[in-house]
C-alpha cells in the first residue's frame, strides 16, 4: 500500500464517529490484558496491520505516516500517555489502553476500532505493553485515582466554577470565551517541542477524552501528560475540580453539524444589515456545515484548522446578504506572496506537516462563498472545486487583509473559475458588487457579504423558489493556509421561499363549498329519480 493510499485510508477513518465513553462497557473495562505469549503474538499481528503504518513496526510514533499528521501518533516507547485515570506522569490501566482503542480519539487520526472484537482489542493492548522502553509494573499494577461521588451541576456551580477558570488560568491558553484564543495560544508545544493549539471548549465532538462533566474532572486530576495541560490535583479542591468541570461543559455550545443540506433564506423588510452582529440575523435559521481538508487536488491537505462554519441568509425584494461564522483562535489580517515555492505538479504525495513551526505570519485568513454561475437543472451540478470547464462557477472571496484597506471599497473579489487546474478570472471593476464586512472577536470570525438579486456579467441571479447549490471555503492563514490548502466543503442548497398568494389560503374553502353544493345536487337528482 503506497503512503498516499495509506493517508487516505486515515482520512476516511478518522471521519468516522467515535464512541462516547459511556458506550464502551463497563463490564469490559473490569477485564485486563493477558500477559500470555499467544495474547502478545496475536496483538503484534494486528498492530502491524491495524496501526503500524502511524505508530511505526517498533512502535515509536514513526510509520510512514507520521510526517503527515497533526498530532503526531503516540509513542510507545516512551509509554507517556496522554488520557489515564491514573496520577500525572504515572502509567495507564490496561482499561485505559482499552478505552482509547475502543473509542477512539475526535479530532485525530486515531479511529475508533470498534470494529475488532474485545478479545482483539485485549490482545492489541497486550502487545503494546511491550514496547515500552521502561518495564510496565506489575506488582502492583497501575491503579485509577479514586474520586468522591459526583456533584449535582446547580447554576450556582457553574458560576463558581467560572471563578476557579479565573484562578486556574486556564484562560491564558483556552481564552475567555473557551475557543483557544489565550494569550499565550500561539506559544504552546509538547514535550518534543511541537508545537499545539488548545483545545475549543465550546465543540462538545472535538473532546478527546469525553465530554461529560466527569470525563473533564478526570482530565483536570490526571493532567495530559507530554502537553502543557497540568494535573489540578495538589492546587485545586476536588469540589473545585467539579466546579472548573461543571463550568468547561457549559461552554459546550457550538452545534455539531447534522445532515441538514438546505439554508433557508428569511424574508425580512428594510435594508438587509452589513453588520455581523445586528439583531436581525437571529431572525434567520442557521446551517451548520462540516468541512474537511482539500485533498482531491495537488496540493492536498489533510490538516485543516476549520473544521464547521454557520451560514445564515436574509433576502428582500432586491437584495440577499449572508453571515459567515467560524472559530479562528488568531486574527490574521496582513498578507505576503509566500516566498517558499510551491510543491512541483509532479509531487502526489500530501503535504508534510512542520510541527516545528507554531502560527505562521503574513498570511491572511479569507472565506469564499462559490455558487454555480446559472442554476442548474436537476443533478448537473459542477464540480464542488472550482467547477469544471463547461460548468463554472461564480465565488465571492472575502479577504481579512482588504478588510484592514481603508481605500477599498469592498473586501470581497468576485471571479470565476472552470476548474482547479485553471487561474480564477476576476469579474470586471463594475461587476464587483459584492459588499462584505469582517468583524473577529474572541476567537471567532463573523462575516457579511451582500449582493443584489439579480446578477450581470457571469454571475448568479438568486431565484425564490429555486435550489440554488452552495459550497464554501476557508483559509486559516496562522495554520499556513493559502491557495488549494484550504478547508471546504461540498455543495449544500440556498433556497429563497417564494412568497405566498392570499388566495392561496381561500382555495381550500372554495373546493369544500364546490364539492358540497356537488354533493347536494347529486342527492336531489337521485331523490327526483325515486
Amino acid at each position: 500500500m503506497t503512503t498516499r493510499m495509506v493517508i487516505l485510508t486515515l482520512l476516511i477513518l478518522s471521519a468516522s464517529v467515535s464512541l462516547s465513553y459511556a458506550q464502551v462497557k463497563e463490564a469490559v473495562l473490569t477485564k485486563k490484558a493477558e500477559e500470555t505469549a499467544q495474547a502478545v503474538e496475536a496483538g503484534k499481528k494486528l498492530y502491524m496491520k491495524r496501526c503500524s503504518f502511524c505508530h511505526g513496526n517498533q512502535g515509536g510514533g514513526d510509520g510512514p505516516v507520521a510526517d503527515y499528521l497533526n498530532p503526531r501518533p503516540r509513542d510507545f516507547k516512551l509509554a507517556s500517555y496522554k488520557f489515564r485515570t491514573t496520577e500525572s506522569g504515572e502509567f495507564p490501566t490496561d482499561q485505559d489502553l482499552f478505552r482509547i482503542i475502543s473509542r477512539g480519539i475526535p479530532g485525530t487520526a486515531m479511529p475508533s476500532w470498534s470494529n475488532l472484537t474485545e478479545e482483539e482489542r485485549w490482545q492489541l493492548v497486550s502487545f503494546i505493553k511491550i514496547l515500552s522502553e521502561d518495564p510496565w509494573p506489575k506488582d502492583p499494577p497501575p491503579q485509577p485515582l479514586k474520586f468522591g461521588p459526583e456533584v449535582a451541576s446547580p447554576p450556582q456551580v457553574i458560576e463558581k466554577g467560572k471563578e476557579v477558570y479565573k484562578k486556574a488560568k486556564c484562560w491564558e491558553c483556552h481564552g475567555d470565551s473557551g475557543r483557544g484564543e489565550g494569550p499565550s495560544a500561539p506559544t504552546l508545544k509538547d514535550d518534543l517541542d511541537n508545537f499545539i493549539r488548545p483545545l475549543n471548549l465550546t465543540k462538545s465532538w472535538m473532546y478527546r477524552a469525553g465530554n461529560d462533566a466527569r470525563d473533564i474532572f478526570v482530565r483536570f486530576s490526571t493532567g495530559i501528560d507530554t502537553t502543557p495541560m497540568p494535573s489540578y490535583s495538589d492546587s485545586l479542591s476536588e469540589e473545585e475540580r467539579w466546579q472548573l468541570a461543571y463550568y468547561v461543559k457549559s461552554l459546550q455550545t457550538q452545534p455539531e453539524p447534522g445532515a441538514e443540506i438546505i439554508l433557508q433564506a428569511k424574508r425580512t423588510d428594510g435594508e438587509l444589515p452589513l453588520d455581523p452582529n445586528a439583531p436581525v440575523w437571529q431572525r434567520a435559521e442557521p446551517l451548520v456545515i462540516p468541512l474537511a481538508g482539500q485533498v482531491l487536488v495537488k496540493p492536498r491537505w489533510q490538516n485543516p484548522s476549520v473544521d464547521v462554519i454557520t451560514l445564515r441568509a436574509l433576502f428582500n425584494d432586491k437584495t440577499l446578504a449572508f453571515l459567515i461564522v467560524w472559530d479562528d483562535p488568531f486574527k490574521d489580517n496582513s498578507h505576503q506572496e509566500p516566498t517558499e515555492p510551491s510543491p512541483p505538479e509532479t509531487n502526489t504525495n500530501y503535504l508534510k506537516v512542520d510541527l516545528s513551526r507554531g502560527k505562521y505570519e503574513g498570511l491572511r485568513d479569507a472565506v469564499a462563498l462559490q455558487f454555480p454561475v446559472t442554476i442548474p437543472p436537476g443533478q448537473a451540478r459542477p464540480f464542488f472545486l472550482r467547477g469544471n470547464p463547461g460548468k463554472p462557477v461564480n465565488l465571492w472571496e472575502w479577504k481579512a487583509d482588504w478588510q484592514e484597506q481603508a481605500d477599498r471599497k469592498t473586501p470581497v473579489e468576485v471571479y470565476n473559475a472552470q476548474g482547479f487546474k485553471k487561474s480564477h478570472i476576476p469579474q470586471s471593476p463594475e461587476s464587483q458588487a459584492v459588499m462584505g464586512k469582517g468583524v473577529w472577536s474572541q476567537g471567532q470570525w463573523k462575516v457579511v457579504m451582500t449582493r443584489s438579486l439579480v446578477g450581470k456579467d457571469k454571475t448568479i441571479t438568486f431565484v425564490p423558489g429555486k435550489l440554488i447549490p452552495l459550497a464554501i471555503q476557508v483559509w486559516d492563514g496562522s495554520n499556513g493556509e493559502k491557495g488549494l490548502q484550504m478547508a471546504l466543503s461540498s455543495w449544500n442548497f440556498l433556497l429563497l421561499p417564494k412568497d405566498v398568494s392570499p388566495l392561496i389560503y381561500f382555495y381550500p374553502f372554495f373546493a369544500i363549498i364546490v364539492a358540497a353544493g356537488v354533493e347536494r345536487w347529486l342527492i336531489s337528482v337521485v331523490r327526483k329519480g325515486k
